[in-house]
């Protein structure tokens, strides 16, 4: 059975909801790693899930990506194992370096969390490649959501199909009325070039639960899922 990784940092807030929509509702092992630890524990997904690790003190990510669990999950990263992380996941992932680019403030500079629509832009990886609907409404939940990166950065990201997830209409319509918080491209998720690290903003493991009439997120679950047993 394919097992979640679920890292636990101080300050994460979103690690329970990542493990129960994955074990709980989903059906599929789970368990939480600490980030004192050394090593992933033979998890074949790693979720580095959402909230605001060490208060986000100097910047968001930017002191999580020192913890001890990081080097393992970096060299399981680079042998090709699958990372997935969730806002302030995605955070640590660009502070690591494991994905391009930053996060600024939300262009409001207020904290936004509310359910938005993304498109998806690119079925060359795992995350979405089972995915039938073009549209997923999912919610997100930050402060620090603005994706920013250089020029070259860009084009390498369009080059490459890395932009997996813009903000959207409904109908994935992509424009700047959709774009809750700035980000150049209205960019919602990103992989790097080998596609087995994705970054989000929205929060998928809070649209797994019937009960509260959104599934959209569970579709990113079990397209992972399917991927690795087919």
């Amino acid at each position: 059975m394919i097992k979640f990784g679920v890292v636990v940092f101080p300050g994460s807030n979103c690690d329970y909801d990542a493990y129960y929509s994955t074990k709980k509702i989903l059906g599929f092992d789970a368990e939480f790693i600490w980030h004192k630890d050394k090593n992933i524990n033979n998890s074949d997904v790693i979720i580095l899930p959402g909230g605001f690790t060490y208060g986000d003190y100097l910047r968001a990510g930017a002191i999580a990506k020192f913890s001890p669990i990081m080097d393992a999950v970096i060299n399981f990263a680079e042998r090709g194992g699958i990372v997935l992380g969730i806002c302030n996941g995605f955070q640590i992932l660009l502070e690591t370096g494991l994905l391009p680019g930053a996060m600024l403030e939300n262009e409001s500079l207020k904290f936004i969390c509310k359910d938005v629509y993304v498109k998806i832009s690119s079925r060359e990886n795992i995350f979405t490649n089972k995915i039938e609907k073009d549209v997923l409404k999912i919610p997100i939940a930050h402060a620090e959501g603005n994706y920013f990166a250089t020029e070259n950065v860009l084009r390498e990201l369009e080059k490459n199909s890395q932009i997996v997830f813009r903000y959207s209409s409904e109908e994935g319509e992509i424009s700047e009325d959709f774009n809750p918080n700035g980000s150049l491209k209205n960019i919602a998720g990103i992989t790097n070039k080998r596609k087995n690290v994705l970054g989000m903003m929205p929060h998928p493991e809070r649209a797994c639960d019937p009960i509260l009439k959104r599934t959209d997120g569970a579709l990113i679950f079990k397209s992972i899922v399917e991927n690795l047993i087919s």
